[in-house]
């Protein structure tokens, strides 16, 4: 088994980016099947609770304000041949913001329950005390002018784990993004710094700057089978998809409703007259205007030639409710209230 030690910045990075869901998917699994244990230090814990809402914040806020900006600038300076296409895809973009917050906040419930299912290790005082003696000593990751103490407990929690567990058959690894202050500042940035290589080897225990590299090192195989089953994510639908699925709803339901006229018309029940007189009495035997119901013939001439009379019913009482249904769901996305069916 591997124990590894994924520094916060590692936890956050997965929760800030959409795309990295397939990576902390494939970690569950190998957690599950007990091929990887978590080193969980408590600051670890502390330092994700901390930033966890900035996160959730930041994931829609930066790129919402920046989409504004864009937006301003290409109605005023953009190629009039061009701006509302682009506006388009822009609008589609802006539709797609707060899926991308709310996937945010599914992602860090996901890293917390692996927290939950982990052992939390308190930072004991020798640990404090190296890791300070470590400032003094201006050792990494104290080698640079600014940095904080976390870093350098992270090194020393990791150190007594090894040391406890050296009899053992487990295997190690750090992870970390944070390259300026854990990676080798001369050489490749997947190499340790030197001040802390003692911590490494080439058979026990190993150091990462992703974790993809990492979980791809310890189960190679099975890491990129995990990784083909869980890539497939469902995209957001388009705000335009949206928006001419439900025009297409809507002109269903319309012509449906134009047939029913018809039928009155025909039977007699509804009665075509030059002018309507309101108000009107009876909705149930209301007539009907004759330039009103032959602008409804002319449009429903253009319905059958656009969407093609096959697919203008008839249904059945189970397709109609599914097309009601979707009608009535894909408004609500767009902020209507639910059974909204208005044509």
């Amino acid at each position: 088994m591997y124990r590894i030690l994924i520094d916060t910045c590692v936890w956050l990075d997965l929760a800030k980016d959409y795309h990295q869901q397939t990576i902390l998917a494939a970690l569950e699994d190998l957690i599950d099947q007990g091929l990887i244990e978590l080193i969980l230090p408590k600051n670890v814990v502390d330092e994700f609770a901390r930033n966890k809402d900035r996160v959730i914040e930041q994931s829609t806020r930066s790129l919402s304000s920046t989409l504004k900006r864009v937006k301003e600038v290409v109605e005023k300076f953009g190629d009039p041949q061009q701006k509302s296409s682009v506006i388009t895809q822009l609008n589609d973009v802006d539709h797609r913001l707060p899926i991308l917050g709310e996937a945010a906040v599914e992602t860090i419930d996901r890293i917390e329950k692996l927290f939950e299912r982990s052992t939390t290790i308190e930072i004991s005082d020798s640990v404090k005390l190296r890791a300070a003696e470590r400032a003094i000593d201006k050792l990494a990751p104290f080698h640079r002018q600014r940095n904080g103490i976390d870093d350098a407990i992270l090194i020393e929690v990791y150190t007594d784990i090894i040391r406890e567990d050296e009899a053992s058959d487990n295997r190690f690894a750090f992870i970390s993004h944070n390259t300026n202050d854990f990676s080798h500042p001369n050489a490749s940035k997947k190499l340790p710094h030197p001040d802390i290589e003692l911590c490494f080897s080439l058979t026990k225990s190993y150091y990462f700057i992703t974790l993809s590299e990492a979980l791809q090192h310890i189960e190679p195989e099975h890491f990129d089978d995990l990784m083909i089953e869980h890539n497939w994510t469902e995209e957001p639908r388009r705000l335009k998809e949206i928006i001419e699925a439900i025009d297409e709803l809507v002109t269903k339901v319309w012509y449906n409703r134009h047939q029913v006229l018809r039928e009155k018309i025909e039977e007699g029940t509804t009665q075509i007259v030059e002018k309507e007189t309101f108000p009107i009495k009876d909705h149930a035997t209301r007539p009907i205007q004759r330039n009103v119901w032959e602008s409804a013939l002319r449009a429903a001439a253009k319905v059958e030639e656009r969407i093609g009379l096959e697919h203008l019913g008839p249904w059945d009482d189970f397709e109609w409710g599914m097309i009601n249904g979707k009608l009535s769901a894909l408004r609500w996305v767009l902020g209507d209230d639910w059974d909204m069916l208005d044509t």
